[in-house]
């Protein structure tokens, strides 16, 4: 029988999983990585993203050193607003309505800059997020503190840690779903895993990553945690993530933290695919552009502010209030004064459109209720006030007198062609997880360190509540894996000191 020891087992292959497996490498350690699916399904959720990340870049300065290639001439056609750890910080607490957890939001935060600085020089590589910025006196516009996004979404981040870690040795052990650790007189000890081409073994080892996602894509835990409607909602990422990874931290004596009944859901496309397709990555389905227009459910009436906030900071939430309308549908409308606005997912071939020369025409086609339909957009229109409409700032420009009222971006919904897009909701990940510090070192009922044991992604729970800053999960990925393989490194080095 084969023996297969390592320093570090990583479970998971996502961001933060890889993430942990480089930073562990880069000290020369054994790591191994296991994933739950085959080869041509690793990367996780990460491998869905659309590549938008969230972090302190400070200012124009800051944003140049992340971004390559930007000329002179490039910067000074930039507006951007400056975006401190402070101001992050604020979003993050402003979002979550102060349940984050202080040290776990101080750390995502104050460690955003220097990771992105850390994933660059792994080989990521970052480009301007042409879905945060409007033209403007020929000037891009940047609002909402998500200029960057890596080049070739969340496929090219991936790959680009794939290759890193390959690179620095790790292994990988794909159709090898872990299944149980194994903890002796107190410490992390081993990981049984049932591979495929291995077969079912025990991997001794000194520490593990726990790094596999929520449980997402598991139909009775969705039911259980956050309610019979999400049973059959679309899963937008990998549809590994089942909870495997908090069920064996939870055995080994780990203890629940977070948001159980909370999780990120997005609008998308009424006719995704009910898991990722990936053939298809990088947040293809995705309906975003909504402050920009109106939202109706099929009874015809709206059910939500659409310009509450920049869409970075509602539609984490806006999703979850699509699940509970009739159908578990809504339409996303639009006229001809911002067609040209919306975000390149609304021009791709499996975005779902409906045109119509008229109002009552586009209510026919969309299969609402009419008569509220038409009072609803009469209503509206009657309620915009005056003013500036500004769409790369919150311009006030808002209704009067409506339930809900549009609050930011409202123009009268009155010139031809009009367009509707329908939606559903789609879950991308789970806020419910396991107790974890700032070191990233899984916690115990009494709060003390399991030893050898970490977890990172969205196995980090008491970080995300009710809602979360555009950008911020591949972030707090970054952020929790870097640290774990830091952590393990300093860990593993204590323990050859005392050995010695």
């Amino acid at each position: 029988m084969t023996n297969y020891e390592y320093d570090l087992v990583v479970v998971g292959s996502g961001n933060a999983a890889l993430s942990a497996a480089v930073s562990a490498s880069e000290d020369n350690l054994k790591v191994l990585v296991v994933e739950k699916g085959p080869q041509h399904k690793r990367g996780g959720n990460s491998f869905f993203t659309d590549g938008a990340i969230r972090f302190a870049y400070n200012d124009l300065n800051g944003l140049s050193k992340v971004v390559d290639n930007l000329s002179e001439d490039d910067l000074k056609a930039i507006e951007l607003p400056e975006y401190t750890a402070k101001d992050y910080h604020g979003d993050l607490m402003n979002v979550t309505k102060n349940k984050s957890n202080p040290s776990l939001a101080e750390h995502l935060t104050g460690k955003s800059y220097e990771t992105i600085l850390w994933m660059k020089e792994q080989g990521v590589q970052f480009q301007l997020n042409e879905n945060q910025f409007f033209e403007k006196d020929g000037k891009k516009a940047f609002w909402g503190g998500l200029p960057v996004k890596t080049v070739d979404k969340g496929i090219g981040l991936v790959k680009s840690l794939f290759k890193k870690a390959e690179e620095n040795g790790v292994d990988f052990w794909y159709a090898s779903p872990a299944e149980k650790l194994e903890k002796t007189d107190g410490k992390i000890t081993g990981v049984y895993v049932n591979s495929e081409e291995h077969g079912k073994v025990l991997v001794k080892t000194k520490s593990v990553v726990l790094a596999s996602g929520g449980f997402e894509a598991d139909k009775k835990k969705r039911m259980e945690y956050l309610g019979k409607q999400w049973e059959n909602a679309i899963v937008r990422g990998s549809e590994y993530n089942t909870g495997d990874g908090i069920s064996m931290a939870l055995e080994a004596g780990a203890v629940k933290a977070g948001q159980y009944d909370g999780c990120h859901a997005h609008t998308t496309d009424y006719n995704s695919p009910k898991t990722g397709d990936y053939s298809k990555p990088g947040d293809i389905y995705k309906k975003s552009s909504y402050p920009l227009g109106l939202i109706v459910n099929v009874e015809g009436e709206r059910f939500v502010d659409e310009g509450a906030d920049f869409r970075n900071y509602t539609y984490a939430k806006y999703g979850k209030e699509t699940l509970k309308q009739t159908q578990q549908k809504a339409f996303q409308i639009y006229d001809s004064q911002v067609r040209d606005m919306l975000r390149v997912e609304y021009n791709l071939e499996e975005a779902t459109m409906l045109k119509a020369d008229t109002i009552d025409e586009l209510a026919v086609k969309m299969g609402v209720d009419k008569e509220n339909f038409l009072e609803t957009i009469n209503s509206y229109n009657d309620a915009v006030q005056d003013g500036d409409y500004n769409p790369s700032v919150k311009d006030g420009k808002g209704t009067s007198g409506l339930s809900p009222n549009k609050t930011n971006w409202a123009l009268k919904f009155n010139k031809g062609p009009f367009y509707a897009y329908p939606v559903t909701c789609g879950i991308t990940f789970t806020f419910g997880a396991i107790k974890v510090n700032s070191n990233s070192e899984v916690l115990d009922e009494n709060e003390h360190p399991i030893e050898g044991l970490y977890a990172a992604g969205e196995m980090v729970g008491d970080l995300f509540y009710h809602n979360y800053p555009g950008g911020s999960g591949l972030m707090s990925g970054s952020v929790f894996g870097k640290t774990a393989g830091d952590s393990v490194k300093t860990y593993l080095k204590s323990k050859k000191q005392l050995e010695v």
